[in-house]
């Protein structure tokens, strides 16, 4: 693990093949570490066959720095994104990513489209209750406890006990925000995920989707999969025409599948990842 200061904050990252050769970011979900099952292994298979791989941790996740700054955290870890890409020289990157991922890569790439490549993306997060679910995983538990008990408090919870282990400056970078700041930012950062009026993704403006210029791949969600509704992944093809969009190389359950096993273990969402060597392969390929 290697680790990089950009506009004051400690990003925590790997790369894997060979320099120069065509790059490839990946992203998992939620505020999972760049380890997590499956990512490794992926990046692996993408190195061996002649990728450049970018794992990171976003802020906010696994070692890299906690922080609280912007109008919400997906938008936050997009510009961190972009940064990255351009600070470690890899030129024009793919990325590929799932859940909360897919979210920061879209951001990502209508930040900065001349940086992107290709975009391939799955379980992608939208509609009603999934968007009102991660308001609360997000931003509610945490406002709640600094609401009870500061921000103390707050350090206590499991959502940030990974941060916090793997990255001893967390611990004082979260004691130091005042309360009430801090619960108002999570009230603005909780608004990040209403829905907005032509637009399926959460933070994405609808002017956002013609700077997606670059060739997508949209990995169709499931039908099973509340998280991340099959009308997302539809509608969000119908505002990239040019998308190709193709069914996953898993069972509509994945999703539910591999959630109920983390539920039990602590991580495994991203664990079948590695089967989509092939595909991602053929096409940032084109």
């Amino acid at each position: 693990m290697q680790r990089i200061s950009l506009d004051g904050l400690s990003i925590a990252y790997e790369l894997h093949g060979s320099v120069g050769a065509p790059a490839i970011a990946l992203t998992p979900g939620g505020r999972f570490a760049m380890d997590s099952p499956g990512l490794p292994e992926l990046a692996q298979a993408l190195a061996a066959a002649g990728r450049r791989v970018l794992l990171w941790d976003r802020p906010n996740c696994g070692a890299s720095d906690l922080s609280f700054e912007g109008d919400g955290e997906s938008a936050l870890q997009a510009r961190s994104l972009i940064a990255l890409i351009e600070a470690l020289q890899l030129g024009p990157t793919a990325l590929a990513a799932g859940s909360a991922g897919s979210r920061v890569s879209l951001l990502a790439a209508a930040l900065a489209p001349q940086t992107i490549s290709h975009l391939a993306l799955w379980w992608i997060s939208g509609g009603l209750l999934s968007q009102i679910s991660l308001a609360n995983y997000y931003c509610f538990e945490s406002a709640l406890a600094a609401s009870r008990g500061g921000m103390a408090a707050v350090a206590t919870l499991p959502a940030w006990a990974l941060q916090l282990q793997r990255n001893p400056r967390n611990r004082e970078i979260l004691l130091a925000q005042a309360p009430a700041a801090f619960i108002a930012k999570m009230e603005r950062w909780a608004a990040a995920f209403l829905p907005e009026p032509g637009s399926p993704i959460p933070g994405m403006r609808a002017a956002d989707y013609a700077r997606l210029t670059m060739p997508v791949l949209i990995l169709r969600n499931g039908l099973s999969d509340l998280s991340h509704p099959r009308a997302t992944s539809e509608a969000l093809a119908r505002l990239l025409a040019h998308a190709e969009v193709r069914d996953p190389p898993w069972p509509d359950d994945e999703w539910n599948q591999r959630s109920a096993y983390a539920a039990q273990h602590g991580s495994g969402h991203f664990a079948g990842w590695p089967v989509l060597a092939p595909l991602l392969l053929a096409f940032t390929a084109r």
